[in-house]
């Protein structure tokens, strides 16, 4: 098989659709009285005419919600054609959780018409509190009837908890004569630290591909995008990262060490990096996304532990909500990262729309200007680059600032 030529690559493009831009998916999301402002939709159903194959990521959180026990029961064949989600509750460490998550699955399949084991399941919100599965039970025969092609909005509206916005998005590239389409939606505010964090993201594809070749496009993918964010170093219990793959482009089944691969893995790799970024920069109470960028080191390994340390450091969260350039924090953070490097080499620069300054070149601070340095700060993407200068592997891990409005969100998120 011929390899696929770059222009390929870059014909990957932005389309509209969210999680129903592949065809055969459909969505919807509803208010069923989970929570209790009922403009507030809570419940949302992805659908796929036909089965799909299917890999799911979780939290790894020593503490788990019911629903991940459910949904890696129901994968263990590797095979889903709907997913059921609720806001609101998260049925983790709650009376009957596993009992409830099953209902959660039977109600989607009985609307359906397809197997319980092919539901995938999934809860977020408030951790220890009994879920009211029957209002889940009573709402899902409407919602399954509102299934819609237009209903990824819905369905990302429906699984937000403390999110300003939703998080929808959607790519499409051509493999020979097929149009291959990814969609996704994504919730995530905060609790959000790697890996995943309480984040949940749902992505489907009417990509052909090989079982096993998906569960690797989709660990790679995964472990460079939604397990690179953090927002305040809480790794949840609920976290779950899936994606459905139903074949219905029709394209010649992708295989490993192809072209055809290295292009699907690439419009995966786009899709998976655009909604981390967004989860990012909708942290609870922050007011700009932050990037670090550790480059030239000995191995991507390193370089991802790094810029990980970099953009969950509190103090350098805090020091860029001031539009403080305080490169020492990021500096000691990549100290302290568990990673071996020389830091008498190290430059650090801070980057954004406004420009870009160097603040500390060779491990030692230099003297800049500190009026153009917090206009960089001030916008609402700053990039922070660390070059260890020791090899020609790079990461970038991403987060955002910290500011007073975490805690007033935090201070009263249960009650």
């Amino acid at each position: 098989m011929e390899p696929i030529k770059d222009t390929a690559i870059e014909n990957i493009h932005e389309i509209q659709g969210g999680v129903c831009a592949p065809k055969g998916f459909t969505a919807a999301g509803m208010h069923c009285g989970i929570r209790k402002n009922k403009n507030n939709k809570d419940l949302a159903l992805i659908y796929s005419i036909v089965p799909c194959k299917s890999v799911a990521l979780y939290t790894s959180n020593k503490v788990k919600a019911a629903p991940l026990y459910v949904t890696m029961d129901h994968l263990k064949d590797g095979k889903a054609q709907a997913v059921i989600v609720n806001s609101g509750n998260a049925n983790a460490c709650a009376p009957k959780g596993e009992e409830s998550a099953v209902r959660m699955a039977v109600a989607a399949s009985k609307a359906l018409g397809i197997n319980c084991k092919d539901v995938i399941v999934a809860s977020t919100g408030v951790i220890g509190v009994p879920l009211d599965v029957q209002a889940i039970e009573e709402g899902v025969q409407v919602l399954s009837q509102a299934l819609s092609a237009e209903g990824s909005s819905d369905a990302a509206e429906a699984i937000m908890t403390t999110d300003t916005y939703k998080k929808e998005y959607a790519v499409a590239f051509e493999l020979g004569d097929k149009l291959i389409r990814i969609g996704g939606i994504s919730k995530g505010s905060g609790m959000i630290h790697p890996n995943m964090g309480t984040t949940l993201n749902f992505i489907t594809t009417d990509a052909n591909i090989a079982s096993e070749l998906l569960e690797k496009a989709w660990r790679h993918c995964v472990k460079r995008s939604f397990n690179r964010i953090s927002v305040d170093g809480d790794t949840s219990t609920n976290d779950m990262a899936c994606i459905l793959a139903n074949g219905l482009a029709q394209n010649q089944e992708i295989l490993d060490g192809t072209g055809e691969y290295e292009v699907f893995l690439s419009a995966l790799m786009k899709l998976c990096v655009h909604l981390a970024k967004e989860l990012a920069r909708d942290g609870e109470g922050s007011e700009r996304l932050i990037s670090c960028t550790v480059k030239n080191a000995e191995d991507e390994e390193k370089a991802e532990v790094m810029a990980k340390a970099a953009i969950a450091s509190s103090l350098t969260k805090a020091a860029l909500a001031g539009g403080d350039a305080n490169w020492g924090r990021v500096l000691c953070a990549l100290g302290y990262s568990g990673a071996e490097f020389d830091y008498q080499k190290v430059d650090i620069s801070f980057c954004s729309k406004a420009g870009k300054i160097l603040v500390c070149q060779n491990g030692n601070g230099l003297e800049f200007n500190e009026e153009k340095a917090a206009e960089i700060l001030s916008a609402n993407e700053v990039e922070i680059h660390a070059d260890l200068k020791e090899g020609s592997e790079q990461a970038t891990a991403w987060g955002c600032d910290l500011t007073c409005e975490y805690i007033k969100i935090n201070g009263s998120y249960r009650t």
